[in-house]
């Protein structure tokens, strides 16, 4: 494998609580109250600083916080917030303040009740802070009686939830960096990191099972065993190089060049993010939800992805998300293909390295 990759989650926000934080969409009550108020400079930031002012927003205010965005446009932070007191925070911070309706509380109640009430294969729902709603999704194998069945659990939120349908299929992408392989599967390098001190890769979880063996070449001798997987519930993995091979921290962009990769970080909604694997290469696109869970059928529920419109397709699986030199994410599944598009989901790489005990390197 001659580069590896990394991927990276929503914006670089660091820890559950930031996690929620971003992730927790607020609908817009009163969406420009306060985002120009006189006196205060609002920031200009990259999305992995907005993530990091995000995170210490999070941390200061507490509960006075509901979700935060990165707008790319004017490069600054929106966070939402429930009261006066937390939005002047948020402006002396250097961010845009806007206060909203319903809270981190409601929000996790309302994704709850969809868990009770709503577990459909081929369905999905993420939280939005730009709306301030869980947006759920189903996707064409749902059928007129699920629908109705979806429609009425989604109705019952009020205005904490909206519903939507996608043309394509939700499936995990099995079958992308470069291409490791497993018998007859085939799926994508995600990172090179580093546990005890040893070198090791991660990869989705769904792509194998502890104890196999991986090699860079369909056929070719191992080069690495799976020593861990986790899927589902979450979708990574991790494998120890067992021979002899280059391990960079790297990802390769199919362009005779690679992508440095740091560290790794969380992702945030509007974050632009790009996405390597083995079947379709390097794709770009943006992050459009936080938490989100995916019902891909069979029982195989996955929680706490991110959403993106960044396409992907079966051997991308297990592939690099990263921004510029951060890891964000793992490739996990979704609907459509890279040329009609679609929406696809990517297991946060801090989540995973935090699990196996490893770092990036």
């Amino acid at each position: 494998m001659k580069h590896r990759r990394i991927s990276k989650r929503r914006a670089v926000i660091a820890g559950a609580g930031v996690v929620a934080l971003v992730g927790a969409g607020v609908t817009l009550q009163t969406a420009n109250a306060s985002e120009e108020a006189p006196g205060f400079t609002v920031k200009a930031l990259s999305a992995t600083a907005a993530g990091s002012l995000a995170s210490d927003l999070v941390e200061d205010l507490g509960a006075g916080t509901a979700g935060a965005y990165y707008d790319a446009d004017s490069k600054t932070l929106v966070v939402n917030v429930l009261d006066e007191a937390a939005a002047q925070g948020v402006r002396e911070a250097g961010g845009k303040a806007r206060i909203v309706q319903n809270s981190l509380v409601e929000l996790k109640s309302a994704r709850e009740t969809l868990s009770d009430k709503a577990t459909i294969p081929g369905t999905s729902w993420a939280v939005d802070p730009v709306t301030n709603k869980i947006r759920v999704t189903a996707d064409r194998t749902v059928d007129s009686a699920e629908w109705a069945k979806l429609s009425g659990v989604v109705k019952s939120l009020g205005s904490k939830a909206v519903l939507k349908r996608t043309a394509g299929e939700f499936k995990p992408f099995v079958a992308g960096g470069d291409a490791i392989h497993t018998g007859g599967g085939r799926c994508s390098l995600g990172f090179n990191v580093v546990k005890d001190g040893e070198p090791h890769f991660i990869t989705a979880g769904h792509c194998g099972e502890a104890g196999s063996q991986w090699s860079d070449q369909q056929g070719g001798a191992p080069v690495g065993e799976m020593v861990d997987s986790q899927f589902p519930g979450n979708d990574f993995a991790l494998v120890k190089y067992t021979a002899e091979t280059g391990h960079p921290s790297e990802v390769n962009l199919y362009n005779g060049s690679a992508q440095q990769i740091a560290q790794a970080g969380e992702a945030t909604v509007g974050m632009q993010v790009t996405r390597s694997g083995s079947t379709t290469q390097v794709h770009d696109g943006e992050v459009t939800g936080l938490n989100a869970t995916v019902n891909y059928g069979n029982g195989d529920i996955v929680e706490g992805l991110i959403q993106t419109t960044v396409c992907a397709e079966p051997g991308d699986s297990g592939g690099s998300l990263f921004a510029g030199d951060t890891a964000i994410g793992l490739t996990s599944g979704g609907s459509g293909d890279c040329t009609s598009g679609g929406e696809t989901f990517f297991q946060p790489v801090p989540e995973a390295l935090a699990a196996f005990g490893a770092e990036i390197g």
